[in-house]
């Protein structure tokens, strides 16, 4: 009997220094692990786009994650429209932890999309700028948010993320030294501008559900499209 008990208490051990070292582990690096709360100031891992889109449907922790990140924003008032509509709509404001200004000035995403922003401004868009083009990004112009349609336009079919505010379409970028990068001018070709686009595009992707760019289809020739589909248990991403 206390032959057998040995080797069980050893594995205990095992088991029990693993699982303290995985915890230990989640502590110190929560964007790598899944059970850690969603925190705006961490870096981004591996974890962090399927947080952000777990937030659908979680208005009351998204806008307390856009609070403690200092975004500001306003509160939209709910809106339904037949299919479409949102309940959990902000619109974006200049400065504070954004620090960007939008285009159109009245921009309004679901909270998700506003998260995931802020995020990809702050990691992806601001070191891309300096890195490629030496400037900062003033102001991000985009072609809107919400739309109340179907995929594509098609009377129908799958209702487009628009429909909801969970998606944004990105045209182009102003920069600090009033230089302007569009995504319909300057996709192509091997320069410093192409080379940005191509970076926040391939920055998007560990944030967003979708990523939809020139290289996709000619209906994204002059847009990034990001959105934050649910997806549901396999939580499959779509970067293009």
């Amino acid at each position: 009997m206390r032959s057998c008990l040995i080797p069980l208490l050893i594995l205990a051990a095992i088991l029990a220094a693993a699982w303290y070292g995985v915890r230990d582990y989640g502590r110190r690096h929560p964007q790598e692990v899944p059970w850690t709360a969603l925190d705006l100031g961490d870096p981004v891992g591996r974890f962090t786009g399927r947080k952000l889109t777990a937030l659908t449907g979680e208005t009351r922790l998204c806008l307390a994650l856009l609070d403690r990140a200092a975004v500001r924003y306003t509160r939209l008032p709910d809106r339904v429209e037949g299919q479409c509509g949102y309940t959990d709509g902000v619109r974006l404001r200049g400065g504070g932890a954004m620090d960007v200004k939008w285009r159109p000035a009245d921009l309004g995403v679901a909270c998700p999309v506003a998260a995931a922003l802020l995020l990809w401004r702050r990691t992806v868009v601001e070191p891309a700028a300096r890195r490629y083009l030496g400037a900062a990004v003033a102001r991000i112009d985009t072609f809107g948010s919400y739309n109340c349609r179907r995929m594509y336009g098609r009377s129908m079919g799958d209702w487009s993320e628009h429909a909801t505010a969970d998606a944004v379409d990105i045209a182009g970028f102003r920069l600090s030294d009033g230089r302007t990068i569009s995504v319909k001018r300057d996709w192509t070709g091997d320069s410093k501008r192409a080379a940005f686009l191509h970076a926040v595009r391939d920055g998007a992707c560990p944030l967003f559900s979708t990523v939809l760019s020139p290289d996709y289809n000619a209906a994204h020739a002059d847009h990034l499209h990001l959105d934050q589909a649910e997806r549901g248990a396999t939580g499959w991403r779509a970067c293009r």
